[in-house]
């Protein structure tokens, strides 16, 4: 597919339905004109949001579906009314060429599934991961997959994931050879299970792709500054992420509860300001919404249920970057540089 780029957008999925999906659209176009979108979901909520945007509706098209994916669906049924509702019909329209990438702010199991069985994994990509960026004390934020994609992984299935975070880094946060480490218990090499430790092994001998491994990380370090991917099956993953997210909003309501507590305590609070207000804009996850399906043949975006119309707007815009970064291509080339590096080695080295 080629032109300006297209995104397919679910206006029904999150929490606030299509008026926030259609203003966080509205938001990713005031930045970048060029961006196009399908909007697939109830065809009058569209118009009458597309109404109050008016700067957008030149740049969009709307798609009725007459069925939404609810939170409580299963996987197995979301799949059976995959041509009907507008989750399925925003990864339909990827699959066939009418949209560079899909963008829901649905059911993650319903999507993943819909996703896997509609664009499939890429050739050398065993299993698709789910990849989100987290926020650090360094310049730029991290990549950290798999974040529940794959609740248990083998040593091939984290090597894959490192690749593809790598290729996800450079797309996204512009670093050119991206430091990887893998999650684990201790950063001692006797450490952690078989897994990490073969996956680590293997590591270890892959300076000819563009990507630095570093070994072993903690969960408390995984914030510092110093890494830019962090591996991960997706069971820890997804209680490290959930853990980092209850921990923001922890700190948040401590704070305000602390410069609430006296008329001495507001004062402070008058004078902490500009500081307050650089953690909240730091711990919003609304600035680092938009997880990513990596590995399957087109590009999927997942948005935080819970997002407004900013973090919606990320997520578009992380869809975006990968789009003009063309990721997909970057990932096949470092599994070719993996599989020749496999066949070129001797038996046994």
């Amino acid at each position: 597919m080629s032109g300006a780029p297209c995104i397919a957008l679910d206006a029904m999925g999150g929490d606030g339905g299509p008026a926030v999906m259609i203003a966080g659209a509205a938001r990713a176009h005031a930045r970048r004109p060029e961006l196009r979108f399908t909007l697939f979901g109830d065809g009058l909520a569209i118009e009458r949001e597309l109404a109050r945007h008016r700067d957008l509706r030149s740049a969009a098209t709307a798609v009725h579906t007459p069925e939404v994916i609810e939170a409580t669906d299963k996987p197995a049924q979301a799949i059976r009314r995959a041509k009907t509702t507008s989750m399925g019909q925003c990864i339909a329209a990827v699959k066939d060429g009418r949209a560079h990438a899909a963008v829901s702010a649905g059911n993650t199991g319903a999507m993943m599934a819909m996703s896997k069985l509609a664009l499939r994994t890429m050739p050398g990509i065993d299993r698709p991961a789910l990849a989100a960026l987290l926020p650090t004390l360094g310049p730029t934020d991290l990549v950290m997959l798999d974040l529940g994609a794959n609740t248990e992984c083998d040593a091939q299935n984290l090597l894959q994931f490192a690749m593809m975070g790598a290729a996800y880094a450079r797309t996204v946060l512009d670093i050119e050879r991206p430091r990887v480490r893998l999650l684990n218990i201790g950063t001692e090499e006797l450490k952690g299970t078989d897994e990490l430790k073969e996956a680590a092994a293997v590591l270890r001998d892959t300076d000819y792709l563009p990507m630095r491994f570093d070994g072993f990380t903690e969960g408390d370090k995984i914030s510092r500054g110093d890494i830019d991917v962090v591996v991960t099956d997706g069971f820890s993953g997804n209680i490290a992420l959930k853990t980092a997210e209850g921990t923001a909003r922890f700190v948040t309501d401590l704070l305000r509860r602390a410069f609430t507590s006296s008329i001495r305590s507001k004062a402070g609070f008058m004078l902490s300001r500009p500081a307050l207000h650089m953690l909240k804009v730091h711990l919003d996850p609304n600035n680092h919404n938009g997880a990513v399906f990596l590995g399957l043949n087109g590009l999927v975006v997942k948005s935080h249920g819970g997002a407004d119309e900013k973090g919606v707007a990320n997520a578009i815009r992380v869809a975006a970057r990968m789009i003009r970064g063309d990721i997909t291509r970057r990932i096949a080339e470092d599994i070719d540089s993996l599989s020749a590096h496999s066949f070129a080695r001797p038996e046994g080295a």
